[in-house]
């Protein structure tokens, strides 16, 4: 229930006027670094940039870095990654990212992160679509 809520916030989130730069440039930071520990085949930090309920699925970072590649492969290895619109709603972001696969084909992501008890932003989910097919 918890995913479909984010899901819901993620789509109207960009729907919102407002956007705190500050908090799109940190959620954008732990995007940024997570794919870079993807490229680098590192397990440990990829999975340290996910939110408690991902590390609650995942249990231990080999699991969740064969779930990326498996499930997220234009994540995973891709030739650009840049950053779309973003908004921000009450310590959530919702953060579109522009990617092209390894393959040359085009995806859209859309990216939840969540604010923490510490500050820190931690990502919550990511979906995933073709680049025009309808969410």
């Amino acid at each position: 229930m918890r995913v479909i809520a984010l899901l819901l916030l993620a789509i109207s989130a960009f729907t919102a006027p407002a956007i705190a730069a500050d908090d799109v440039a940190a959620a954008q930071s732990v995007i940024r670094s997570q794919e870079q520990a993807f490229a680098r085949d590192d397990a440990a930090a990829a999975y340290s940039y996910a939110a408690p309920a991902i590390r609650e699925r995942f249990p231990r970072p080999d699991v969740f870095m064969a779930m990326v590649q498996s499930a997220y492969a234009p994540v995973y290895r891709h030739r650009s990654f840049e950053f779309g619109e973003a908004r921000n709603e009450g310590g959530f972001v919702a953060q579109r990212v522009h990617i092209i696969d390894a393959n040359g084909e085009a995806w859209d992501a859309l990216y939840t992160l969540e604010r923490q008890d510490d500050g820190s932003f931690k990502i919550t989910g990511c979906t995933l679509l073709k680049a025009g097919e309808a969410v």
